[in-house]
């Protein structure tokens, strides 16, 4: 990229400016209990290439996120940003081009076409450009809320990352077109929560779950599993901490990890390392559900609570272990290696809680199911006030971290905890939920639950590409609703879930009968499935399912760990009342911005080439 040489001048300011904004970096790192590994702590590969790595930080005090991106064999320039759902069609950008003779950075936004506008408003400042000896590497910042029309809101939950790379110059901003362009996306939790690192055990020992020399398959994704074993007599312990261990070369490659333990009903579970859709797979694996440790890019350790720890190996667990890799090879890359996997850190004496880990949302039934081409269609599972009165102790338990999960249709995901019928606090939140970026994630502020409380799970899906109804299971291509919350202290309480009454539900079905002219199948021989299959979607049988849902009886499963229920009549409860709703945050938006520039900056890049 060709551009003009800084003037000395220009030198001295970009470097005090440079100066200032590390500082302030280094500040909001520093809000931790321990000093920061870097300024920059959270790092990911935007591309398979490894040729864009993208860092970034935090500072809640100003709202605003600091990004530090490396570009490792630069051309024309690169373009980066976030969109809704990962597409670079109505996305806001950050872009570096030139035209030959002048280097530019801009914020920008596309059109639905991909073609890229100059933002009225400049919210992505440029603070540094430098090159270093590994490429070109730029320093800018974005505010959480820019209360730009065409900007992103940065929000808790998942971020979808795009970028692009420009081949050769353009002579101005509009002449580029993200239809031509080498482009990707990559998904991340931006907004990391600020929590200071606990003290650790002095009798720490740590445990590699690895898949040993894997051939990474040439194709787009896999789902590595690999079973291990505990060692012979290996007593009860306490996890208090994990952190991947990712193959040196391979971090643009291995997408997430998580380890699962076993069914203690099998006393043996056979060898087994390939895919896990493999044919070759034992049925054991299946059983293997029980998460002790989850992974995705761009997050650091996990640390358990100080006081607080998870329990695994000894009596009453089972000795066999499920990793499961998750490669993500958008180029179909062949021949690489990998032994990733995650490291647990764990202590022999017992810290004073226990880690327990809950399930909310829905059954896993074809009771619930979501009609065909729906673009928003909503779920909800309820753990409702008459399970926690029951099952948790007087004094509460304490919501620490979170793990949501659907399959493929899901988009968003929420749990909110309501008490006394009125909604008091989200428990956790994703509106740009992807299933393919599946971390637990430490909640910013503990959410205290007390017996009688209610937490209600809903989740929305996208159907827009599928010609049936997508009913509830364990199929990949049928759904999920869960949020598997970890908290202390541990109780005999492990899943609390709800699922429409099957009898209003064949009600449904006769209903729909009535009206419409094709028959629906509703004979005791045809499963739910079936029925499903054969209503004919229209605007009736879609609001009316919709109507079943949100007024009939649910059945509820309060469960203890052996899937028992807890006693107590469950089938045919209300739906919990609740007669307040939490508002939607609004924009604190100034009502006037001062001049913001209307033009892209002239870019002078600090550094020599060598």
């Amino acid at each position: 990229m060709q551009v003009p040489g800084p003037s000395a001048r220009e030198v001295a300011s970009m470097y005090g400016t440079a100066v200032a904004v590390f500082l302030v970096i280094l500040v909001a790192a520093l809000q931790g209990s321990g000093p920061p590994e870097s300024p920059f702590p959270y790092r990911v590969h935007l591309d398979p290439e490894g040729s864009l790595e993208l860092s970034w930080n935090v500072s809640y005090t100003q709202e605003m996120v600091y990004f530090q991106l490396l570009v490792r064999e630069l051309k024309a320039g690169v373009l980066f940003g976030m969109s809704d759902r990962g597409e670079l069609e109505n996305a806001d950008l950050a872009v570096l081009w030139t035209d030959g003779d002048t280097a530019y950075f801009g914020d920008a936004w596309s059109d639905k076409q991909g073609r890229i506008h100059l933002d009225s408003q400049q919210d992505y400042q440029l603070l540094q450009a430098q090159r270093t000896p590994e490429g070109l590497c730029l320093l800018f910042k974005r505010p959480f809320d820019t209360c730009d029309p065409k900007d992103y809101l940065i929000e808790d939950g998942t971020v979808h990352l795009v970028y692009g790379v420009l081949e050769e110059p353009f002579g101005s901003l509009e002449a580029i077109n993200t239809s031509g362009l080498r482009i990707g996306l990559q998904r991340v939790q931006l907004l990391k929560p600020n929590i200071s690192i606990p003290a650790l055990p002095s009798d720490l020992r740590t445990m590699e779950i690895r898949a040993p020399d894997v051939l990474i398959p040439g194709k787009k994704t896999t789902y590595w599993c690999h079973i291990t074993e505990l060692p012979d007599g290996f007593s009860r312990h306490h996890i208090v901490m994990y952190e991947p261990i990712v193959t040196k070369g391979n971090e643009a490659l291995v997408h997430h990890m998580e380890v699962f333990q076993c069914s203690i009903q099998f006393e043996r579970v056979p060898p087994f390392s390939g895919p896990c859709d493999s044919k070759m797979k034992p049925d054991q694996l299946n059983y293997c559900r029980h998460v002790l440790a989850a992974w995705a890019l761009g997050a650091k350790a996990f640390y358990y609570p100080e006081e607080v720890g998870l329990a695994f190996g000894g009596a009453g667990s089972s000795r066999f272990l499920r990793l499961e890799v998750h490669y993500h090879n958008p180029l179909e890359i062949r021949g690489q290696r990998d032994s990733s996997g995650i490291r647990l850190y764990y202590t022999a004496r017992p810290r004073r809680f226990e880690a327990g880990i809950m399930e909310l949302g829905l059954v896993y039934t074809p009771l619930m199911a979501i009609p065909p081409r729906e673009t928003a269609f909503v779920l909800t599972g309820y753990c409702t006030d008459k399970c926690t009165q029951m099952a948790l102790p007087p004094s509460g338990i304490h919501i620490f971290a979170s793990q949501l999960h659907t399959h493929l249709t899901g988009r968003k995901v929420v749990t909110v905890l309501a008490r006394n019928g009125q909604e008091r606090e989200i428990v956790n939140r994703d509106d740009h939920y992807s299933p393919h970026f599946q971390e637990i994630r430490m909640l910013k502020k503990v959410v205290s639950v007390h017996p009688g409380d209610v937490l209600i799970t809903s989740c929305t899906y996208n159907t827009g590409d599928r010609d049936e109804a997508t009913v509830g299971g364990f199929g990949i291509l049928e759904e999920m609703c869960v949020n598997y919350v970890h908290y202390y202290p541990r109780t005999q309480l492990e899943l609390c879930k709800s699922a429409v009454d099957a009898g209003f539900l064949r009600k449904y079905f006769n209903t729909v009968n009535r009206f419409n002219a094709e028959e629906v199948y509703t004979c005791p021989q045809t499963s739910v499935p079936e029925q499903f299959a054969s209503v004919p979607w229209n605007s009736f049988s879609r609001d009316m399912l919709k109507a079943v849902y949100g007024f009939a009886p649910i059945s509820v499963h309060c469960n203890k760990s052996t899937a028992v229920r807890f006693p107590g009549e469950w089938d045919l409860q209300p739906l919990p009342k609740i007669t307040s709703k939490l508002e939607e945050p609004t924009p604190r938006c100034p009502a006037s911005r001062g001049q913001s520039p209307t033009s892209p900056t002239v870019v002078s890049i600090v550094g020599s080439r060598s």
